[in-house]
């Protein structure tokens, strides 16, 4: 399965040339899902027939006999979408730096608006469950951004955002290494702050570098150097220590909002947080497609009823 790589010079001519067809799609996710070969999902035996006219799998061992299809037990399964539109989607995810809308997948693929917003949420769920969650060691960056709200008028006639109607996004990240986000719906006290790093932060990491914000005030231990800007005081960078890193990637995420999504339902905030995180931590990743699919055919399945009923 080396082919499925984006490599340089990859595009959706060469995509649609190679993964354009249900049986070149099904014979990729095959491999991917069982390099070595053909696993029942329900008796999890190695070995299965092909019956070419009901294009299915049936389990060779005679006590269970199951058939099954590659989508079963992943997050593909009730689809009814061609697999080609899943392999042209997540490519599209995958590439697409500053994140693509569901009504420009809706245009890309052919479909409805539901079933394109479903399909890219299911993809998200795949890159989510896939995701290297160790704690970074290295130096790290921390800081916190307020995402949504409503603009109003503040004292002294000027006009701003009210941080109270925002949400709160943490993040930490590994300078020259990964990244971890987390949506946070407490707005205060020192609790968030210090719970995020706790368990996204090595214990051991050698240097911490944060704002001013009075939540990083416990940070900092014998291991562990903790050193921060004054914001307030014009003060961004003091030799070494910045939080440029982590701020240039809530750039770009509120850039992909303002310019892909438009708006984020606070609900569903994390499984955006997820995709950018995953391409974020996959940027020097030639072969970012392959295991996105791969991803895909190891996540469990996803209703759209368990989905829409969950809570914000």
């Amino acid at each position: 399965m080396g082919n499925l790589s984006t490599p340089k010079g990859m595009n959706l001519g060469k995509l649609v040339e190679q993964y354009g067809s249900e049986e070149q799609c099904r014979t990729a996710l095959e491999a991917l899902r069982w390099p070595a070969g053909i696993v029942c999902p329900k008796c999890e035996r190695k070995g299965a027939s092909w019956l070419a006219k009901r294009r299915q799998h049936e389990c060779n061992d005679r006590s269970c006999g199951y058939q099954f299809m590659v989508r079963a037990g992943t997050v593909l399964q009730d689809s009814k979408l061609p697999l080609w539109k899943w392999f042209m989607a997540t490519f599209l995810m995958c590439e697409s730096k500053k994140g693509i809308s569901a009504n420009q997948l809706r245009r890309m693929i052919g479909s409805t608006y539901r079933t394109s917003w479903f399909l890219s949420q299911r993809i998200r769920e795949a890159m989510s469950a896939a995701a290297n969650t160790e704690p970074l060691t290295g130096t790290v960056e921390m800081d916190e951004t307020y995402i949504g709200g409503k603009r109003r008028f503040r004292k002294h006639g000027k006009r701003g955002w009210d941080r109270k109607s925002k949400t709160m996004v943490l993040g930490a990240v590994e300078r020259g290494g990964d990244i971890r986000l987390a949506v946070e719906h407490r707005n205060a006290g020192m609790g968030p702050f210090y719970q995020f790093a706790t368990k996204h932060i090595d214990d051991k990491a050698p240097a911490i570098y944060t704002d001013d914000h009075s939540g990083y005030a416990v940070f900092g231990d014998a291991d562990t150097k903790h050193e921060s800007v004054n914001h307030s005081a014009e003060e961004w960078v003091r030799g070494d220590v910045h939080t440029n890193t982590i701020e240039s990637a809530w750039s770009l995420f509120k850039r992909s909002i303002v310019g892909s999504y438009h708006h984020l339902n606070v609900k569903y905030m994390d499984k955006y947080l997820d995709e950018f995180e995953w391409r974020y931590n996959n940027r020097h990743n030639e072969f970012l497609f392959r295991d996105t699919m791969k991803a895909l055919v190891g996540a469990d399945t996803m209703t759209y009823k368990a989905l829409t009923s969950r809570s914000a």
